[in-house]
């Protein structure tokens, strides 16, 4: 039997590879040898690589590059007999370690760099060096390690993305499945990934600035609801054990946010997760992050200007001053002020319908002549949004507000002052996708009754994604809300245009996924199938992994691998035959 220690025996269910059990076997090298490799104890760190690279060269004389420490996972290890060189990747960074053997070793016994540092480390681990700061002979800015220790030993080896001096890179872990499945890889080896999650929270920092200067107030309303309100939208359900009842996760904060502005807030805001039980596709994930913001007094042009003002301090905030951001082939301005188009003016422009005071039947005639696809549950309002949402939004790339919906497509918001049919609202599109939506709110309790009941009617006819209504949030309007503009901007799309990228997926850290479909583990029996004896087959299963990947060899690689895996596991059973072997490939 192979020297496994116990711990690695319980992992058999699922194979270890050759590599992970190499790296096993380090783990408990290390543990005799008394290094501990998961330390419990605070390492502490002086210096990070961003701040050495950047500024050596202006301070090379000074006293605090004689003695750094830093910390961080080990990228590449370059051994040339008694020196090594190793790229250290920190928070901030890359940077060169050079390992001298005497210098590490200082007495008799090398086994720390011979044994611990040359067999017994790999690629991914996590170690803390000490030393002091150099340039090679190339002009590398390097540390020069007088001491390490071990912080976290990798089980499993990184996938290794090579460049070469061109900038070509080789094997890379591009595979979109595995890199948001795996984000903590994807984070690690690929260059650009974490920047674009740090400008994610830039932009948020910054519209928080933004608010807090105008003195508005930063808030947290439930997400576990009764009333899924505030939105057009399909709900996730769960249950609520101790209390016997149905609950609702958030489908978006409006309702309670408009609570807090009958009791006495001027301007409230806050950054919300919603979930919506729909599809997922490159624009949508079912969990998503939302800022919504009201503010008493105001009506929606005031929050049209506020908006577009902004957008322009978050995008000058994380652009370096400017106000265009490149966005594949496009640039995208974000000066304001912003085009303003109606959506009667924006569908009567793309498809030369006006559809203003049409009936129901009228709205489903002209989807048909212009081939929208509908069903029998919508009602005037969702057939105007697909009349708008196929034929229209794909057109408007630079930021744009859409304004005076159709009475029919806004529940929650105020009717329009000078034409009754409309409402105060409008919404941002950019780049075709709507990134922001805006109303003069609804304070009037009876009108609002009254458009609940509409959308009662609609969920009664079948659409599943009518509003529910909401008595408390009546109850509370009858004590009176001021006259408050409210909108609400979505946060992934945002950062999707502000980090050139094209799926939601990109931006968010773990996005929704399917449940992974796990490969089926080989056995023993799979490998003694083909003639592997069976005093072998657990070691050649070990070492291949499925008969697959065994047959993708030669024999004569096999016949080497194996008998070298026998000689270094001190396996106690005859060496293997090359025309044993072959027997295998016949």
């Amino acid at each position: 039997m192979l020297n496994l220690p116990k711990f690695l025996i319980s992992h058999m269910s699922r194979h270890l590879s050759e590599q992970e059990i190499q790296r096993r076997e380090a783990l408990k090298d290390m543990r005799s040898r008394g290094i501990e490799p998961f330390p419990a104890a605070e390492y502490y760190i002086t210096h990070y690589s961003k701040g050495v690279l950047n500024n050596f060269d202006q301070t090379e004389e000074n006293e605090e590059w004689k003695e750094v420490t830093l910390a961080g996972r080990i990228m590449t290890k370059r051994i040339m007999g008694k020196a090594s060189f190793v790229d250290l990747q920190d928070s901030e960074g890359r940077i060169q370690l050079y390992f001298n053997r005497d210098e590490i070793c200082p007495g008799e016994d090398k086994s720390l760099y011979n044994e611990v540092f040359k067999k017994s480390l790999d690629i991914g681990d996590f170690i803390g060096v000490k030393g002091f700061v150099f340039k090679t002979r190339m002009g590398e800015i390097t540390i020069q390690v007088k001491e390490f220790i071990v912080l976290s030993k990798a089980l499993r080896p990184l996938p290794i993305v090579k460049k070469d001096d061109d900038g070509n890179i080789y094997d890379a872990f591009t595979d979109p499945e595995q890199r948001y499945r795996m984000r903590y890889v994807d984070l690690i080896v690929n260059e650009g990934v974490k920047d674009v999650f740090i400008k994610r929270t830039r932009i948020m920092n910054a519209m928080r600035q933004f608010f807090n200067e105008r003195g508005y107030l930063e808030v947290e309303t439930p997400i576990l609801q009764s009333i899924p309100g505030g939105a057009a939208a399909r709900p996730f359900v769960t249950h609520h054990n101790a209390l016997d009842i149905p609950l609702y996760l958030r489908i978006a904060n409006e309702l309670y946010l408009k609570r807090l502005i009958v009791g006495g807030f001027d301007g409230v805001y806050e950054f919300a997760k919603d979930f919506r039980n729909e599809g997922m596709d490159r624009t949508h994930n079912p969990e998503f992050t939302v800022m919504e913001i009201y503010v008493a007094y105001k009506d929606y042009f005031w929050m049209m200007e506020f908006t577009e003002q902004m957008l322009e301090f978050v995008v000058k905030s994380v652009n370096g001053g400017n106000t265009t951001v490149p966005f594949g082939e496009m640039e995208i301005d974000f000066k304001a002020p912003f085009t303003r188009v109606s959506m009667t003016g924006a569908i009567k422009e793309h498809t030369g319908y006006d559809i203003s005071g049409k009936s129901e039947a009228e709205l489903r005639h002209i989807c048909d002549e212009l081939g929208v696809e509908i069903d029998d549950t919508m009602g005037k309002g969702k057939l105007i949004d697909e009349i708008f949402g196929e034929k229209c939004e794909p057109h408007f790339v630079q930021p744009t507000f859409i304004t005076d919906y159709p009475v029919e497509m806004s529940p929650l918001c105020k009717k329009h002052r000078d034409n009754p049919e409309l409402t105060e609202r409008f919404e941002l599109i950019i780049n075709g996708k709507e990134i922001a939506n805006a109303y003069s709110e609804l304070n009037d309790p009876i009108d609002q009754r009254e458009r609940f009941e509409e959308q009662l009617k609609l969920s009664e006819k079948g659409d599943d994604e009518a509003m529910f209504i909401d008595q408390d949030f009546l109850r509370a309007l009858e004590y009176g809300m001021p006259p408050t503009s409210g909108m609400g901007i979505g946060i992934d799309r945002l950062t999707m245009l502000l980090t050139g990228q094209s799926t939601i997926q990109e931006v968010l850290f773990f996005p929704q996924m399917r449940p992974e479909k796990k490969p089926e583990l080989p056995s023993r029996s799979d490998f003694e199938a083909l003639g592997v004896a069976p005093e072998w087959s657990e070691h050649v299963m070990a070492a291949f992994g499925s008969v697959d990947e065994l047959k993708k060899a030669k024999p004569t690689q096999v016949h080497q691998k194996m008998n070298g895996f026998r000689k270094k596991n001190k396996l106690d059973i005859p060496a293997l035959q090359l025309e044993e072997v072959k027997a295998w490939f016949d």
